[in-house]
């Protein structure tokens, strides 16, 4: 029984992600949703700047932390190791529900594109941008990723298999595809608003830094040389920056 309550909870906590996904390039895009980064109640430009500011940090910090290592050994502690990513998965996607919710728009127009070609590029480039996000998660383990692995090993009582390290596809490019793909959808937009462009460059920002002095020094100690040399044969975010790699 408790295996089948922990299966429910990995499920539900997929299906909340799913609908936070979708939800998410809509919020960016401006399309068909009834709140996005450029419309909502009226506020200060100061108001708007400290909220977005507490929204950003709120899920910056939720998001490093328990994503590390030491965090996730001592998270266990608390609760069943079958659910913590399944745990880690919905309180990301509550953060990003809060943000979603109480975002508020900085309307002043940056740039604003008015040739159609442009548009229809750029409107290319934030689809493709969040499909490679979409993808890259497969070129892993999407349902690891995401926590039903974890719990529907845990509901066949079968060991746990770690997921395997893979230089397939898009990551035979770059370490870091899903990341990049974010950064393409944040920043392709034929209208870019002051608070799009605080978005864009705060989310960029941390997804460096992140990127650069966590998830790589933690991925460096878990899988060893064979990452090092992954680190020197492939360029983290931005392709064909390395020098010739070694056949794969």
């Amino acid at each position: 029984m408790k295996r089948a309550i922990y299966f429910i909870y990995g499920l539900i906590c997929y299906i909340i992600f799913l609908c936070v996904f979708l939800y998410a390039i809509g919020f960016v895009g401006n399309i068909y949703v009834p709140k996005s980064i450029d419309t909502g109640g009226d506020s200060t430009m100061l108001e708007a700047f400290i909220v977005n500011s507490i929204l950003l940090t709120l899920f910056a910090v939720q998001h490093a932390i328990m994503a590390r290592p030491a965090f996730k050994r001592w998270w266990t502690k608390i609760i069943p190791k079958p659910v913590e990513r399944s745990t880690y998965v919905l309180a990301t996607n509550i953060v990003l529900i809060l943000l979603f919710w109480q975002w508020r728009p900085m309307t002043g127009i940056v740039w604003k594109t008015e040739n159609n070609t442009l548009i229809i590029i750029l409107w290319g480039l934030f689809a493709l941008g969040w499909l490679i996000v979409f993808l890259s998660t497969f070129m892993i383990n999407h349902f690891d990723l995401f926590g039903l692995k974890q719990v529907y090993e845990n509901l066949r009582n079968t060991p746990p298999r770690p997921p395997s390290f893979t230089k397939k596809y898009f990551y035979h490019l770059v370490r870091h595809p899903l990341m990049l793909g974010f950064i393409i959808a944040f920043w392709a937009a034929p209208v870019m608003t002051l608070g799009h462009l605080y978005f864009a460059i705060m989310t960029t920002a941390y997804i460096l830094i992140s990127v650069k002095f966590l998830e790589e020094r933690d991925l460096a100690k878990q899988l060893g040389e064979p990452y090092k040399q992954y680190q020197k044969e492939v360029p983290m975010l931005i392709p064909f920056t390395k020098g010739k790699r070694r056949n794969q």
